[in-house]
């Protein structure tokens, strides 16, 4: 089992990236033997994310899965078939021993990062727990979600930056909140894609600005995140989910060399 000791004081920063939510095998696994290829030349470290299921969408018509037993087992065959440990969302306390049983990470969304009975649930599986800080809190309130993890007995947490909330459809990312959460101990993640978001449109379909997601990614370096988290997909004008806001795969290498670049003139 992999702890957060993997992720400490690297030289370079690490990486979690893959599709917004699993499509179908075919398409998991060319999107990790791709970035597996770029980050081992790069000598980045690689959680391949995917989300078995999407819970929070904005329509009830929206894409959520493909069923949450197939997609797990897509995430286990991609750790099997590379090597790389998977990080994959929950919703529920239910979901926590499950969906622990095929990924190393689970992840708590942003908008349940303080759902007690959630965070204690993964606490309890032993595997690293990556938060994501809520669009409506202060660097600062993190700690306290964090705390909740460590006082269930499980010291591998991560916490994630996605912005905050600006207004109706935007989301502004605060560069201060990296250095401050660094402060309680854990690795601080910068999402840079859920931060280019356009949530709550009209149209009930979330738009994004994938244009600054080179910008984001390098302040986010710049500043001393600890990692990065991007999705990514072939085509993203055919995901299923959150393609408005996705890197093309095709652009991942170059931008991974230039924020390779920026981290070492950092240290």
């Amino acid at each position: 089992m992999i702890t957060i000791d993997t992720y400490r004081n690297n030289t370079n920063f690490f990486l979690m990236a893959g599709p917004c939510v699993i499509e179908g095998e075919e398409m998991a696994l060319q999107i990790a033997e791709k970035i597996c290829e770029i980050t081992h030349r790069l000598h980045i470290p690689y959680i391949f994310k995917g989300s078995y299921r999407k819970a929070n969408r904005s329509r009830i018509d929206s894409f959520t899965g493909i069923g949450d037993g197939k997609a797990l087992k897509i995430l286990r065959k991609v750790n099997e078939t590379f090597g790389i440990p998977t990080v994959t969302d929950i919703h529920e306390s239910a979901e926590a021993a499950i969906a622990a049983e095929y990924a190393d990470v689970l992840q708590i969304p942003a908008f349940l990062c303080r759902q007690t009975d959630l965070l204690i649930a993964a606490a309890r599986t032993g595997k690293i727990v990556n938060i994501k800080k809520g669009q409506f809190l202060a660097p600062s309130g993190m700690q306290y979600a964090a705390r909740k993890v460590v006082d269930a007995g499980n010291t591998n947490v991560m916490i994630t930056e996605r912005g905050v909330t600006f207004g109706y459809t935007d989301l502004v990312v605060d560069y201060r909140s990296i250095p401050q959460m660094q402060q309680f101990g854990f690795p601080v993640v910068m999402d840079v894609t859920h931060s280019l978001q356009q949530p709550n449109q009209s149209s009930g379909i979330t738009g994004g600005m994938p244009g600054l997601i080179e910008t984001i990614a390098k302040a986010a370096i710049a500043v001393g995140a600890d990692g990065l988290f991007i999705e990514t997909h072939p085509e993203p004008g055919k995901a299923k989910s959150d393609g408005a806001n996705m890197l093309r795969l095709d652009l991942l290498e170059s931008l991974l060399l230039k924020l390779v670049r920026i981290r070492e003139a950092i240290l």
